[in-house]
């Protein structure tokens, strides 16, 4: 803010010493004394004497006079209030530039955590929990100017909105990560701030480095496909615990820290299908082309319970705290309580293979061959409504609870077509032509969608309006598996070698492709 003017009269008379001082001074006072139409009057006559010189001057002189900071004038509280309905951050970056006091103002943290809430960012503290790579990284950078660690609601703004533009707009950074699994299947994929470990159709499971796409290492033991994996990070101890089945219908636990092979659990006389590791870090449950579902104490190595019921494969499951929802074939879905294996409920009314289930605690939800989706009760097994609208095999399906808003549910099918439902109502709120083929893969938060085809293309919706936000990788021949945290995302795909000249016949490229393992970072520099 320009500091205000001295007095015309007193700079005047500084300018222009001599005998005339006195005479500027009577007029001066005699000006005082003159009622407001008749100083209106005498300026302007004044004014009407000056030539362009002396009215640029007096334009000079009166101009940083009428330059009133509006907010300095108003009562702290409600100059903040002012602040806050300055929602998009360039603007603020820009108030921050007007003078100092507004600098000052926009340094206040109820501004930006105000700021946080419309954009629907999380609190600080779940963020942390999911993302901690940044918080150390912030710690180690602030670690010289603060005694006590404290990340300000601006910073975290900032780094949060930072990351966002950069998902939308594609300037993250992209890492190809080099492998040798050349032609075999990605089965299934996993992804945390540390690591990043594959399932493949050869037997092996490969582990990177999710931050650098550094190969670390392969883990071997299995003598079959490995169709299912799941890692958890233990509470008690900060182990991060890896649990892998598939073809050889062994269940093995690994130390992922280290690779170290911790169990192998024999007892499913068919492929391991799906599979789940509870939060807790020391069970497991599995399910199996042998028609049971098997919990297993995987820190001890043994199992608990043998779950039957179901009459064919066990094709998907789902847990929420101690209870696990399964999907079969035998078109039927079951509740079983993973502390005492009790099947609770069971699941009638579609008319062909469950491929696909979600449960969050309030409702499980089943995607079948039959193109129906259905909601069920977990509390009393009945079916709260029936999703229809898919014309094919409905095999993904996800949950997600947006900020301040009702549930919702993302399918994707073979049809080729995303939908987004809204649970209270059961009506479907977008229908999304997402490819040209199968969703082969796909992944949903509070905000967006990523989902990949069979076509091999990757894209990034918006979960709100469902409109299509970017291409967001090359295409490819088929996109296997895909995974996303808050910063970051992995695709894996199946691409023709660099080195392959396209033969007139397609169907012979199958010979020349090779896996891709596309790393995106999002947070880089912000």
């Amino acid at each position: 803010m320009v500091p205000a003017a001295a007095p015309i009269t007193s700079m005047a008379m500084a300018t222009n010493p001599g005998p005339h001082n006195e005479y500027i001074g009577n007029v001066t006072k005699h000006f005082q004394h003159l009622s407001q139409d008749q100083k209106h009057l005498f300026l302007s006559e004044i004014l009407n004497c000056c030539d362009t010189q002396l009215l640029s001057f007096i334009h000079n002189l009166i101009a940083p006079r009428l330059k009133i900071d509006f907010l300095k004038q108003l009562p702290i509280e409600l100059s903040l209030h002012v602040i806050s309905f300055i929602d998009d951050p360039k603007d603020l970056a820009n108030a921050s530039r007007v003078s100092s006091f507004w600098n000052s103002l926009l340094k206040d943290e109820a501004t930006w955590k105000s700021l946080c809430l419309k954009h629907r960012y999380r609190r600080r503290s779940s963020f942390f929990d999911l993302n901690s790579t940044w918080q150390h990284q912030f710690q180690q950078q602030k670690r010289q100017q603060q005694q006590q660690h404290h990340v300000s609601y601006r910073d975290y703004f900032w780094h949060k909105y930072n990351t966002e533009m950069a998902w939308s707009q594609g300037t993250g950074e992209l890492i190809h990560c080099e492998n040798d699994i050349g032609r075999a299947l990605v089965t299934s994929l996993q992804m945390d701030d540390q690591y990043l470990v594959l399932g493949c159709d050869n037997q092996k499971i490969e582990v990177f480095d999710s931050n650098t796409g550094q190969y670390l290492r392969t883990l071997q033991g299995h003598e079959g496909g490995v169709w299912a994996l799941q890692f958890v990070k233990r509470p008690s101890d900060g182990l991060r615990i890896l649990v892998t089945g598939g073809c050889d219908r062994v269940v093995m636990v690994w130390n992922l820290e280290t690779g170290q092979l911790v169990h192998s659990l024999a007892g499913h006389s068919s492929t391991v299908r799906c599979l789940r590791v509870h939060t807790d870090g020391q069970r497991a449950v599995t399910g199996s082309r042998d028609a049971t579902v098997r919990i297993w104490d995987v820190e001890n190595g043994v199992a608990q319970h043998v779950c039957t019921g179901h009459q064919a494969s066990v094709r998907c499951m789902d847990i929420h705290d101690n209870l696990v929802a399964t999907g079969s074939y035998d078109a039927t879905a079951k509740l079983f309580d993973i502390q005492t294996g009790e099947c609770l409920f069971t699941y009638f009314g579609h008319h062909s293979q469950i491929y696909s289930i979600a449960f969050d605690g309030t409702r499980i939800v089943t995607g079948s061959l039959d193109w129906s989706i259905k909601v069920w009760d977990p509390t009393d097994g009945s079916c709260l409504g029936t999703l229809t609208g898919h014309t094919s095999l409905v095999g993904h399906l996800q949950l997600s609870t947006p900020y301040e808003s009702s549930p919702l549910l993302v399918s994707g099918a073979s049809d080729g077509c995303l939908r987004i439902w809204e649970l209270r109502t059961f009506r479907c709120k977008h229908q999304i032509s997402a490819h040209d083929s199968s969703v082969s893969c796909l992944q949903a938060d509070q905000k967006r969608i990523l989902s990949g085809g069979s076509d091999g293309r990757v894209k990034l919706w918006d979960l709100e309006n469902g409109r299509l936000i970017r291409q967001f990788s090359e295409p490819a021949r088929t996109v296997w598996k895909l995974q996303f945290t808050d910063a970051k995302a992995v695709v894996v795909s199946q691409k023709p070698r660099a080195d392959t000249i396209v033969p007139a016949d397609p169907s012979l490229l199958i010979a020349n492709v090779e896996t891709t393992i596309e790393l995106h970072k999002f947070n880089v520099n912000s």
